[in-house]
């Protein structure tokens, strides 16, 4: 018994009212952080007329039949379509459009 105590990869301790042998104890694993939250909020769904100015004119529908996006003005009518996938939101059609008027201006 005292050969092993001398050996640094092993060590005695005393559970309850008995002595034990064990090897040495596995260092404490680092706990991860909890994981962030997402966003709960919605994404809007209107948005600000890029010719009219005119705030909250714009409505977007989703068409998902047909794999389009098509955003209008109720103000000046102005009207927009693009194609969209499964993932695509209203705000993605509304910067598409916003993408094309900065192109046409170029």
């Amino acid at each position: 018994m005292r050969s092993l105590m001398k050996r640094p990869d092993f060590c005695l301790y005393h559970t309850q009212t008995r002595f034990s042998l064990c090897a040495m104890g596995r260092r404490k694993s680092k706990r991860k952080p909890p994981p962030k939250k997402k966003m709960t909020g919605d994404l809007e769904s209107q948005f600000t007329c890029p010719f009219c100015n005119h705030e909250k004119s714009c409505d977007v529908k989703m068409e998902r039949s047909r794999n389009t996006g098509i955003i209008s003005c109720t103000v000046c009518l102005e009207e927009f379509q693009t194609p969209i996938t499964y993932l695509s939101e209203p705000v993605d059609v509304y910067s598409d459009w916003i993408d094309a008027c900065e192109a046409a201006n170029q």
